[in-house]
């Protein structure tokens, strides 16, 4: 558990984005943030496109940052595992 949401972490303080901004770009209840955030829920894989969209909505760049973020931490978890 975690890529999604210590990358989603890292970008809501660095762009000082609160997780209800993020929320009600998102139409969700801020709750959700919060489990994803502190890693006690992953997003799917449709959710992180939302969380994009949302992120996009507020700030292009902390959406590409995010995205960023993410996938380097997903190509970092594959080349341990091999």
């Amino acid at each position: 558990m975690g890529k999604a949401g210590k990358s989603l972490k890292q970008v809501l303080e660095t762009y000082d984005i609160s997780q209800n901004r993020l929320a009600i770009a998102m139409g969700i209840r801020a709750a959700n943030v919060n489990r994803w955030v502190n890693e006690v829920r992953d997003p799917g894989a449709e959710t992180l496109l939302e969380i994009r969209n949302g992120l996009r909505k507020i700030d292009r760049a902390a959406s590409d940052e995010f995205i960023r973020l993410y996938l380097a931490d997903s190509e970092v978890a594959d080349s341990e595992d091999e």
